[in-house]
């Protein structure tokens, strides 16, 4: 059964959203950030998780919508009794506004599987088309980490991974208690392992690679370092829990107009120097650095990167 094909999607911030509180989703429908969760699962204690899952499929039936242009539905993990009602409630309530699910604590590759097979099911009685609802997946242990190349492969429903720090560093044992700061006494990046194990997993099967949260809200430079790191190493984005967060999240993830425009000069010089007409020179000097085609690919990169977030709006590469 061939399947509909998904939007690519913008993730540079994605707001956690309890789906206990109506306050709180009500504060979130005017949020600009990139995508959002209404959220079944830490966020919601466990005596009104049931009715929560009411609640978010009238929030997503709402009129009134949500300012973000991706929205999804957080489901308990698979050990718990909760996660089969919580796709077939929301989904079968709610599908047609549902982007993707979030399936968090995923620490083989079945766990995808499964998450597949049951929303398959689940569109087919709604009548929704079959592969309409995406699938992202979150590494939050020692067990799901070491996996982490087979859960990524798991299912074409797959658009992310996302890492969640705060169960990681209590499967490890980790110091400390802020989620997502680095623990003291270790001089170096403690996530730098985790990070690049689920980035690489992540772009060898094409998938968004997403950080999680810091939990320190008033911390805004905390947040900017850590969300700078995670940047760095190639990040798509990362989940922010307060509107604080939210114009630092997407100027983390967001190219620097400087660079965004110094690699479209790299393109523009290096197809002209590659055509016939340039002389097929497969190496060029632009701005005082050496440019072949791995420095090309980088500006590509970048510009792909900008154009999504809106960066240089009305600037095309020629």
């Amino acid at each position: 059964m061939s399947r509909p094909s998904r939007p690519a999607r913008v993730r540079r911030t994605v707001l956690t959203v309890p789906g206990s509180s109506d306050r709180f989703i009500a504060k979130a429908r005017d949020l600009r950030v990139d995508a959002l969760f209404l959220d079944l699962e830490d966020a919601v204690a466990p005596a009104v998780k049931e009715e929560s899952r009411q609640r978010i499929v009238d929030a997503l039936n709402d009129p009134s919508g949500f300012a973000a242009p991706t929205v999804t539905v957080r489901v308990n993990d698979w050990t718990t009794p909760w996660t089969f009602r919580d796709v077939a409630e929301v989904v079968g309530g709610a599908g047609a506004r549902i982007d993707c699910l979030v399936l968090p604590k995923v620490t083989r590759a079945d766990h995808v599987v499964a998450l597949d097979l049951l929303l398959t099911q689940v569109e087919q009685d709604a009548g929704l088309p079959v592969g309409m609802i995406g699938v992202e997946a979150q590494v939050e242990d020692a067990v799901g980490l070491l996996h982490v190349a087979e859960i990524a492969a798991a299912s074409p429903r797959l658009e992310s991974l996302v890492f969640g720090p705060g169960d990681f560093m209590a499967s490890l044992g980790m110091g400390g208690l802020n989620v997502g700061a680095q623990p003291a006494g270790y001089p170096a990046d403690a996530f730098h392992h985790v990070l690049m194990s689920i980035l690489v997993a992540a772009r060898a099967n094409g998938l968004q690679a997403i950080d999680g949260p810091f939990v320190a809200i008033r911390d805004v430079a905390g947040f900017e370092a850590s969300a700078a790191r995670a940047a760095a190493l190639g990040y798509d984005g990362k989940w922010v829990l307060h509107p604080a967060q939210v114009e630092a999240g997407n100027a983390a993830f967001s190219p620097r107009v400087e660079d965004y425009e110094r690699a479209h000069r790299i393109m523009d010089a290096y197809a002209d120097a590659t055509s016939a007409r340039g002389g097929a020179t497969g190496a060029i000097m632009v701005d005082d650095e050496m440019v072949d085609e791995a420095g090309f690919k980088l500006a590509a990169a970048i510009v792909a990167r900008g154009q999504a977030a809106g960066v240089g709006a009305g600037r095309e590469h020629r």
